[in-house]
């Protein structure tokens, strides 16, 4: 096994980093995307790196980088898995339920705001992508000729709005926590013992709001923003060397 070695993964706004000695999480941190592939500083520039990445343009980017190697769907532990699930969906249910156990439903909260859930078998059982909190409120703005952009409130709003950017802030939100509780509850009606476990950049505020609104629902929720790495320590191309 390596001794040290650096994962990256290639998200839909930002780049996420994870440093690793042999098979320890040691941390992680995001950039922004780079023009060429040079290690953040002041990183060893010889660390071998994993990549994984959902940007195909962003990807092409890092190719040529002496230590790289690729992490496809095809060096992940898990079965039933279909040709276009994204990476990221899959290295977070594999690391969810690699340490925390299976059957296991994770919902990344990002850019997009997914739900993937894995049986006690390891075998996808399947999920869902809707838009997430940020790109609901700026496709208001941008796709509505009098809509204000509205900024993401730290504390759960009122349901009932008297003014139109707390008008949508209410919308976004207890939409989407509606939403999250109905899938946890159909997911614990088909597994009831399974872990439920949220990750993604908005995962910290969307469980604030979910312990105000639905405290019963997020009582049974582990949050964990480094899902994605805890995966790669278990893709196949990784552990074997």
């Amino acid at each position: 096994m390596l001794e040290s070695w650096l994962g990256l993964m290639i998200g839909n706004s930002r780049l996420h980093w994870g440093l690793f000695e042999r098979e320890d999480f040691i941390y992680s941190w995001d950039s922004d995307y780079l023009l060429t592939p040079e290690l953040p500083c002041p990183l060893n520039p010889h660390l071998p790196l994993y990549l994984a990445s959902v940007v195909p343009s962003q990807t092409a980017i890092w190719q040529n980088y002496p230590n790289v190697k690729i992490i496809y769907l095809e060096n992940i532990p898990l079965k039933q898995m279909y040709p276009t699930l994204g990476i990221d969906r899959a290295l977070a249910v594999l690391g969810a339920g690699q340490v925390l156990g299976f059957p296991v439903l994770v919902i990344d909260v990002g850019t997009a705001l997914t739900f993937t859930g894995a049986d006690n078998n390891k075998a996808l059982v399947g999920g869902a992508i809707l838009p997430g909190l940020s790109m609901q409120m700026t496709m208001l703005q941008i796709r509505t000729g009098a809509l204000p952009k509205v900024d993401l409130p730290q504390k759960l709003p009122s349901r009932w709005a008297i003014n139109t950017p707390e008008a949508i802030q209410s919308g976004v939100i207890y939409t989407i926590l509606a939403g999250i509780t109905d899938f946890v509850t159909q997911w614990w009606h088909d597994f009831p013992q399974s872990q439920i476990v949220m990750t993604g950049g908005n995962s910290t505020l969307i469980y604030s709001y979910l312990q105000s609104a639905y405290p019963e629902i997020a009582t049974h929720i582990v949050v964990e923003h480094n899902l994605i790495f805890w995966g790669m320590k278990f893709a196949t191309d990784v552990t074997d060397i």
